[in-house]
């Protein structure tokens, strides 16, 4: 099938309050949406900007998708069965991982679509089940964080990440950890604001709290490993391995066994699946919207049960919503059974919220 327009479409979710971490404070999350055609289809992809963690910002990406992508899907016929060699030809004009995830998730979306199924059943899931998902807390006085722990515990989730990286870290894992008891799994991500001495000394302390594990408590792997010979708390990456080279340096290093993966920061659902060929993952958002979400929870269709809570029930952070996707009951999260990725956009409510 041939292309017939790849359409960019710029928009802005509000959050129900501000999303604080280490690195930043978001009152708004800002997200492309991605609408491609072909074969008389459309295939929806959507990409978030990581520009807090130094990466492209929103209007470089979206450059990159209609100056890079779209010329280079233009060229050629698509083959639904050959994603990858479209992707190829978007990495070989030098789009980067943001706007190849919106571009991968798209034609996932189309070829599902095309052959009548939903994108788990092409990934070779049998049937889609609910997936555990974490609460998300943002870096808060320990009483409005207690607050915030509880609304998340009433509707039912049992698994808490916790943003930290300021100096009241120790007050506010405590307070969440007395307001949900011993039987909550209490996470943590510092995205790599502690280094390697305040970070042992932080995990010294914290971890009287039990902690389930600490996602990229300090910035690269060589610091995360001289963190593992310090620590019994476990560590995950998140910003420091995006690849599959750099996932086997983790392991080389001894930094860590997992990594948490954001379908934005790696390249979309294709490169995830390579870097499971090689460590543990587990899924987070990049605070996307309906059609990234609901890109994840197909994917996470494929992976084995029993790992960590994936942090997908991000959607909740928002007052606004532009589509359904994904179905969340309690913390669990599952993909529908139509075609493609199974989310149905409220035009107006995108409108409303398109920023171009």
């Amino acid at each position: 099938m041939k292309l017939e327009a790849l359409e960019v479409v710029p928009y802005s979710l509000r959050f129900r309050e501000p999303y604080v971490t280490a690195t930043g404070r978001l009152t708004s999350r800002e997200l492309l949406l991605v609408r491609l055609r072909a074969g008389g289809l459309e295939g929806l992809g959507e990409t978030a900007a990581l520009s807090l963690r130094g990466g492209l910002s929103l209007t470089e990406i979206a450059r990159e998708l209609r100056e890079l992508c779209e010329p280079a899907l233009a060229e050629v016929e698509l083959d639904p069965e050959r994603i990858w060699a479209a992707l190829a030809r978007c990495r070989n004009r030098g789009a980067g991982a943001q706007a190849l995830a919106a571009v991968d998730i798209a034609l996932h979306d189309l070829a599902g679509k095309a052959a009548d199924q939903p994108v788990w059943r092409l990934l070779g899931a049998s049937e889609p089940s609910g997936i555990l998902c974490n609460a998300t807390l943002p870096i808060a006085n320990p009483s409005g964080l207690r607050e915030i722990a509880l609304r998340w515990a009433e509707d039912g989730f049992r698994t808490f990440k916790l943003k930290v990286g300021t100096p009241g870290d120790v007050a506010q894992v405590a307070a969440v950890r007395e307001a949900l008891g011993p039987e909550a799994k209490i996470r943590l991500d510092a995205n790599g604001a502690w280094d390697l001495e305040l970070a042992a000394e932080r995990l010294l302390a914290l971890s009287r709290n039990t902690l389930e594990l600490v996602e990229e408590p300090v910035a690269g792997l060589e610091r995360m490993a001289a963190l593992a010979e310090r620590t019994r708390v476990r560590l995950a990456a998140d910003e420091s391995v995006s690849t599959p080279r750099e996932a086997r340096r983790a392991i080389e290093l001894g930094a860590c066994q997992i990594v948490t993966v954001k379908l934005a920061k790696v390249g979309g659902i294709a490169a995830a699946l390579r870097l499971t060929e090689v460590i543990s993952i587990y899924l987070s958002s990049a605070l996307e919207g309906p059609v990234g979400i609901a890109a994840a929870a197909h994917l996470a269709q494929t992976l084995p049960r029993g790992g960590p809570a994936h942090g997908l029930a991000t959607e909740l952070l928002f007052s606004d919503r532009v589509g359904e996707g994904a179905l969340l009951q309690g913390d669990l999260l599952r993909p529908t059974e139509e075609p493609g990725l199974g989310v149905s956009l409220d035009e107006g409510a995108l409108a409303a919220r398109r920023m171009d």
